[in-house]
């Protein structure tokens, strides 16, 4: 008789990183953000009585600062489960230090694999289109690295940046940054799956069913609308050396027992 597998049994989350993780354009009727981390804690806790979790991402944090701010908080907790997906936001800085880049994910990786029963890094998702066009090949080199460092540390790597829904255009907001919230659903599950839980969605590579594409004044008006609310905004904060997380607290910066 064929026995059924042992479900893993993980009983703490700790996720680190930037938008992507503290789950921006994912929101809420409250107006705070969801995000894939809360999702799969959410299901992971259901499975777990007990079940405790922290996110200490913030938006718009480069890898400098995940590793001086979140490394070592995320450390000390010593959680089952730690994801750290960074270094993103650098490669899509006019000025980039490739090797600086590398240098602190490698100090994030070999502080934080020790720590913790299963580290899990994710190679991230890219929408199609020009402007990432131009910063593709940092991002695999950037994705080179992570999948360089999981092999030495026993790391999983999500492979999100391989899957053809999370490249389409519909699965992610108006600022063409940050994913819908169908986006984040479908991330939950891709690292649910990398875990070695029981898939409840197959399909989550699977592009959405094609629909006709918007016409000409309607793409042409979403263009406008989004240069003037977040390209703008977005080249102004570089100009001036702000980011969209300064002075922001981590979403749950403490661990805790998962509350929806």
């Amino acid at each position: 008789m064929q026995k059924n597998p042992v479900l893993p049994a993980h009983s703490s989350l700790v996720a680190i990183g930037d938008s992507f993780t503290e789950g921006m354009s994912d929101l809420k009727a409250d107006g705070s953000y969801r995000g894939w981390a809360d999702v799969l804690a959410g299901r992971m806790a259901a499975r777990t009585p007990g079940f405790q979790y922290a996110n200490l991402a913030v938006r718009g944090k480069l890898i400098g600062q995940i590793v001086e701010e979140q490394v070592d908080v995320a450390a000390a907790m010593r959680p089952d489960v730690i994801t750290l997906v960074g270094g993103l936001n650098d490669t899509l800085r006019p000025k980039c230090d490739m090797d600086r880049v590398r240098d602190l994910l490698t100090q994030a990786v070999e502080r934080l694999a020790p720590a913790c029963e299963q580290l899990v890094l994710m190679r991230s998702p890219g929408r199609q289109g020009p402007v990432l066009d131009r910063f593709r090949p940092r991002m695999e080199e950037l994705f080179a690295c992570i999948d360089a460092l999981a092999e030495r540390h026993g790391a999983l790597v999500v492979d999100l940046y391989g899957a053809p829904s999370l490249a389409d255009p519909r699965m992610w907001d108006v600022d063409r940054l940050h994913l819908t919230a169908e986006g984040h659903r479908r991330v939950a599950e891709a690292v649910w799956q990398a875990l070695g839980h029981e898939p409840e969605d197959t399909e989550w590579r699977t592009p959405m069913p094609l629909t006709p594409p918007p016409g000409w004044t309607a793409r042409r008006a979403a263009d406008v609308r989004f240069t003037r609310q977040h390209l703008l905004p977005w080249i102004g904060r570089r100009l001036t050396g702000r980011s969209s997380g300064d002075g922001r607290a981590p979403k749950r910066p403490e661990l805790l027992p998962y509350e929806a």
